[in-house]
């Protein structure tokens, strides 16, 4: 049998935990295709990249960032290349990769290096220290964060036009959402959940909790009805899941498209500085970018990573776990969960600000153009519920380090962002209520 293509090869080495025969591998890769002398690859460990790889290279003594893809079945970063050059031409901000490679199994992207640090680095900092809202480096934070949202609100109604739904069907922005519940090699029509659902939480033990660990079976988990904070919801994770593989369909949601990057939560956006001091802001690995990026799924991850996943119960959930608490109890199919985890002084701020600038003119259009479906809120929840289930495992215990503490305070946002609640209101309702042009 002959070997893998040297990224799909470095890809599995690293993963497998050889990262210096992952680091051989690139660099043998990164020479055949530059052609210039190679040195000083090294792979960074970053929490944010859970589904690609990165790093930095010396070629010919220019330092260079490198990237690609290493997502179960995806193998075509080099599209991440053009998506840039689409973005360029739409008017948005965005940093376009000096040298792609596109050969099957062999695709990298490499980035002339930047200083700047990502706009995610720069936030962590100021919630690490606890920054108060009326800080001059949060309200800078929050205004480099209204620019952009509004130079992106500007593009993309600019760029909102009509169509197919195979058009909006074969934009990469569904690998986020509803390509991760089912098994298209085995199930390409998708008429059962399966895929990510069923590799993170089928089969497997959850525990949720804090001094006290609850412990479900996944048929327990899958059924049980959610208090969260005193705040019933309606659905249960089985059923989010399985309504989510029926709803998120272009036939639902379109045919309303847009030009915009998809994925542009701030781990994948530059934080640098104009010659007169200005904090900007300027996108980069645009890998789910397209021309017909469905409108309502456009800004959905950037909303739930900027806002709802962190501060660090997502990405560094040991972290969480020393910050926050929570207490869950379960009885009679009902899950009972109270925590402390709350927004913080600049993630309210980034809601205000996509609430305003983004979603709520770009719903008021699909409203007056008669392509806003009724059923916009549910699809909108259900997609934002895909994104802290679907990226990694949201299961404690598992390989991506999450505790009873975290799972609990992760579901438990889930389940909020894609349930309703029987009574009462929680922070997605009013966010609703914002941006509703009903």
């Amino acid at each position: 049998m002959s070997a893998p293509p040297l990224a799909r090869l470095a890809r599995d080495q690293y993963l497998s935990g050889d990262e210096p025969a992952a680091t051989r591998s690139l660099t043998e890769l990164i020479r055949d295709i530059s052609d210039r002398e190679v040195a000083g690859v090294a792979i960074n460990r970053d929490v944010y990249s859970l589904n690609s790889l990165n790093g930095t290279v010396d070629l010919d003594g220019e330092r260079f960032f490198f990237k690609f893809h290493a997502e179960e079945g995806e193998d075509d970063t080099i599209q991440e290349y053009y998506n840039a050059e689409l973005l360029q031409a739409a008017g948005y901000p965005v940093d376009v990769p000096a040298l792609a490679n596109g050969e099957p199994g062999r695709q990298i992207l490499l980035y002339r290096l930047r200083r700047d640090p990502r706009f995610s680095d720069l936030c962590r900092g100021l919630e690490v220290d606890g920054a108060a809202a009326d800080t001059p480096e949060v309200r800078e934070a929050v205004q480099a964060q209204r620019d952009l949202d509004a130079v992106s609100s500007a593009r993309m109604r600019e760029t909102l036009h009509s169509a197919t739904a195979a058009e909006l069907a074969a934009e990469p922005v569904n690998r986020l959402f509803r390509d991760r519940l089912f098994d298209p090699a085995d199930d390409p029509a998708g008429t059962a959940v399966a895929g990510r659902v069923a590799r993170f939480y089928r089969g497997k033990e959850h525990r949720l909790g804090g001094a006290r660990t609850v412990i479900l079976d996944d048929a327990e988990f899958f059924a049980a009805r959610w208090v969260v904070n005193g705040v019933e919801y309606d659905r249960t994770v089985g059923e989010l899941f399985d309504e989510a593989l029926v709803a998120l369909v272009p036939e639902r949601y379109g045919p309303a498209a847009v030009i915009a990057h998809g994925d542009a939560h701030n781990a994948n956006v530059w934080f640098e500085r104009a010659d007169d001091g200005r904090a900007l802001l300027t996108q980069f690995d645009p890998a789910f970018a397209g021309r017909h990026v469905p409108a309502l799924l456009a800004e959905v991850k950037t909303t739930f990573h900027n806002v709802f996943a962190h501060p660090f119960w997502l990405y560094e959930p040991a972290i969480a776990t020393e910050r926050y608490s929570a207490s869950v109890s379960y009885a009679d199919g009902r899950l009972v969960v109270d925590h402390d985890h709350d927004l913080g002084a600049l993630r309210g701020a980034f809601l205000d600000t996509k609430a305003e600038l983004i979603w709520r003119p770009l719903l008021a259009d699909l409203h007056e153009r008669g392509w806003l479906p009724a059923d916009w809120r549910r699809l909108v929840r259900l997609a934002l519920m895909c994104c802290p289930t679907l990226v990694h495992e949201l299961r404690a215990g598992g390989p991506t380090g999450h505790t009873p503490v975290s799972a609990a305070i992760g579901w438990s946002i889930a389940v909020a962002a894609g349930a309703e609640p029987v009574a009462g209101d929680d922070v997605f309702t009013e966010f609703f209520a914002a941006v509703s042009p009903e």
